[in-house]
């Protein structure tokens, strides 16, 4: 188990090495919201390539630090491109983070989630929902079906969704992120509630999927499990000082992408947490 001089030493490196060094990230992600993703990973310092083809895939998972899957908006070619790309990222071992956006919707959906089990993501970021379900589908333990899953809104409550976050992280051998009023973070042995963000955060479409992105960007520079919390912290910060500042959503959307790119390492290694056992 981690302690919390640990965590906070883990994030400072990672954080000042992404700003160092300017690592790429790429992204297979939702069509919705490639814009939001690619700014996000821009504001903390890293690099962002988006792509679709099944060769431009592969090549992003033998070029990257790490990659970014996420199963918003399905396009037919993706049949082709997300198993092709995971395989490639498995292969090559390679980190990636997989967001099961609206996990349950469609079948084409079900089939690929269900393909990626094999490949192991580093991460797992999702909401209560979607976690509850993916642990469902992958027959493990907490998890149930995709009937709480409304779209891409959960209907489950975070700590609903930790004992299905520990059984992934526990069969990844990675990390798990469910987001919410509070966040929670696990590797299987710790568990970090990450702490702040903002009413608006469910008004702007994106958070959820941008913050995938960003933890892709962490996961170049540090372990699966401080990735995601570094990602979770810096969110969950910029979140409650984007609100200080604003009074409405859009206005919101640009003062988040300026607090990501200003919040330092200690910042967010200081951000609010409460670390436990699993």
């Amino acid at each position: 188990m981690y302690s919390k001089e640990e965590i906070r030493k883990e994030i400072i490196e990672a954080v000042n090495k992404v700003k160092e060094t300017n690592p790429m990230a790429g992204s297979i992600t939702n069509t919705v919201t490639i814009n939001f993703v690619a700014n996000a990973q821009l504001a903390v310092g890293g690099s962002a390539a988006m792509v679709y083809l099944p060769d431009e895939g592969e090549f992003l998972a033998n070029a990257g630090g790490a990659t970014y899957i996420n199963v918003g908006t399905l396009m037919p070619i993706y049949e082709e491109t997300l198993p092709r790309t995971a395989k490639a990222l498995h292969d090559a071992g390679k980190p990636w983070v997989l967001d099961p956006v609206a996990i349950g919707i469609g079948e084409l959906r079900t089939k690929l989630l269900s393909q990626f089990k094999e490949y192991k993501p580093s991460v797992i970021r999702g909401n209560a929902s979607e976690v509850i379900a993916l642990a469902g589908l992958w027959e493990l333990d907490g998890g149930s079906d995709s009937s709480n899953v409304r779209g891409v809104d959960s209907t489950d409550t975070v700590t609903a969704a930790r004992n299905a976050a520990i059984a992934l992280a526990k069969y990844t051998g990675g990390a798990v992120a469910v987001s919410g009023k509070t966040d929670l973070i696990t590797d299987g042995e710790t568990v970090v509630y990450s702490k702040g963000g903002s009413h608006f955060m469910e008004r702007v479409t994106g958070c959820g999927c941008s913050l995938g992105g960003v933890a892709a960007v962490y996961l170049t520079a540090s372990s699966p499990f401080i990735a995601a919390l570094t990602a979770s912290n810096v969110y969950n910060l910029a979140g409650a000082r984007a609100e200080s500042k604003v009074n409405a959503s859009g206005s919101f959307y640009v003062q988040f992408i300026d607090e990501l790119y200003l919040a330092t390492a200690e910042d967010i290694a200081d951000n609010p947490m409460d670390i436990e056992k699993a």
